[in-house]
């Protein structure tokens, strides 16, 4: 069995695992296949982006002489009123109904609101499978969009809100396989350099 070294190593043990390029190499190409196999066998998550246009107007709501301050905080303000609406019992049964997933499903991480503002909103959504992921993603914004058009109260007159990205999202992995390897490379890196550093393998 082999021994553990409780004693801090000292310079020339540092100095072997420099000098050693055989570890560098041999951790990080087992650490990266073994993250590549993980990735194969468990691979993670599909997200789909769908877009929408959020147009707050400022510059009909607040004369050009206005402050840039007094700008922020109405846009500030009115994206708030907009992120209650994405995420409201409202707009999330919209989804239930074109989905069937239930509303506590919805909110369990799955939805994703990217970029919040004015301008591009970033609808993602994370599925088993690819079509799953697009059709939560466009179900989401399609809510959105649907429960802003209807001007619940408090929301400007002058929003704009309109599809960017609605059909043939973009899919892709929550997680790409580059960093898997990456990540995989690295760890091994550093399994095979602590294990020469803390056990004996002369005395073993």
């Amino acid at each position: 069995m082999k021994k553990l070294i409780l004693k801090p190593p000292s310079y020339d043990d540092l100095l072997r695992i420099l000098s050693a390029w055989r570890v560098w190499i041999g951790g990080a190409v087992l650490g990266a296949a073994v993250a590549s196999a993980l990735y194969l066998i468990v691979p993670p998550a599909y997200r789909a982006q769908a877009t929408v246009l959020v147009d707050q107007h400022v510059e009909q709501v607040i004369p050009q002489e206005q402050t840039d301050l007094r700008k922020f905080n109405y846009l500030q303000r009115e994206t708030d009123k907009l992120l209650v609406i994405a995420w409201n019992d409202q707009t999330l049964s919209r989804v239930t109904a074109q989905t069937g997933l239930p509303v506590s499903k919805l909110r369990d991480g799955r939805l994703i609101l990217n970029q919040p503002g004015d301008g591009g909103w970033h609808f993602l959504a994370d599925a088993a499978d690819p079509a799953s992921a697009a059709r939560l993603a466009s179900a989401w914004a399609s809510a959105f969009v649907d429960e802003v058009q209807s001007k619940p109260a408090g929301i400007s007159t002058f929003l704009q809100v309109n599809f960017a990205q609605q059909k043939d999202l973009p899919v892709m992995r929550t997680v790409s396989m580059g960093f898997y390897v990456f990540c995989g490379a690295l760890l091994g890196i550093t399994l095979l350099a602590l294990s020469l550093l803390f056990f004996d393998w002369k005395n073993a």
